[in-house]
């Protein structure tokens, strides 16, 4: 599998404060609306090994990188104190960053004997992925799928709360629903987790034979990354979020040709794929 990362830049500093948020097109839904820019938070594909050994790729924002992988060995019991961390050593490319660490040898051979799962720790959804190309993979280019009209968009938040069953029992629940041509939803599945959500909805769709390149499906949290690679995998036309979608979403959304609109609290509706 080939990753589109590019030849590594300088090191430059190693804990240099976040990236700045960089700004988008898009437009809202209305006969008289014209292109405008939003800041969109950054995030990268962060690959930490130790020792030589690959231990886990996640999203992360950019900055503060060093504090994050002394932070996450600590967290996850990788060594005990940060006397036990020698060096890390960032090398930074076009979309990620591969940070390599050593720690003490008490350290690394407890880390080899105990090669615990990392799945859903940091709530990246890419925990356990051992190399970059699975974060950054390549992945097919959709054919352009219309875009849902925007009456259908009209009540959207007070339709997710309504089919959201579980969740108005407990709270805690993110959500993944589709909502087919005639704007009625039709399917809706929760989780703790957002990725399990969408998996959940994505393989209740196949069962179903539903086609996913019609109506469209809406998540109620975060977008970021993994959950385009997820839209693009299952042939969706349109995905909506509830929460403004980072800027490398919207860079992958743009270049694979799937439909991206976020539905802000109080404003109208954003598209920002297709520009």
């Amino acid at each position: 599998m080939q990753c589109p990362i590019e030849q590594p830049a300088e090191h430059g500093d190693a804990n240099a404060p976040a990236a700045q948020p960089s700004s988008f097109t898009y437009r809202e839904y209305s006969a008289d609306s014209v292109p405008t820019e939003a800041a969109l938070a950054a995030e990268t594909a962060l690959a930490i090994s130790f020792n030589g050994l690959s231990q886990a790729v996640m999203m992360v924002s950019p900055g503060n990188i060093e504090d994050f992988v002394r932070g996450f060995s600590l967290s996850n019991a990788i060594v005990n104190d940060l006397d036990e961390i020698y060096d890390v050593r960032l090398t930074h490319f076009d979309q990620a960053c591969q940070a390599d660490v050593q720690i003490s040898s008490r350290a690394f051979w407890e880390l080899k004997d105990h090669r615990r799962q990392m799945a859903g720790t940091s709530g990246c959804g890419l925990c356990g992925v051992e190399a970059l190309e699975q974060a950054l993979p390549q992945l097919q280019i959709l054919e352009p799928a219309p875009l849902p009209p925007a009456e259908h968009l009209e009540g959207l938040r007070g339709k997710i709360e309504d089919a959201q069953q579980l969740a108005r029992q407990s709270g805690a629940l993110h959500a993944a629903l589709y909502v087919d041509a005639d704007g009625v939803v039709r399917l809706c599945r929760e989780d703790i987790g957002r990725h399990n959500a969408l998996d959940k909805l994505i393989g209740a769709m196949k069962s179903t034979g539903i086609d996913a390149r019609q109506g469209f499906t809406v998540v109620t949290s975060r977008c970021s990354l993994e959950l385009i690679h997820k839209a693009v995998r299952a042939g969706f036309g349109t995905l909506v979020s509830l929460s403004a979608p980072t800027a490398l979403t919207v860079q992958w959304a743009r270049k694979h040709r799937l439909n991206l609109i976020h539905v802000p609290h109080r404003n109208a509706p954003r598209i920002y794929s297709p520009v």
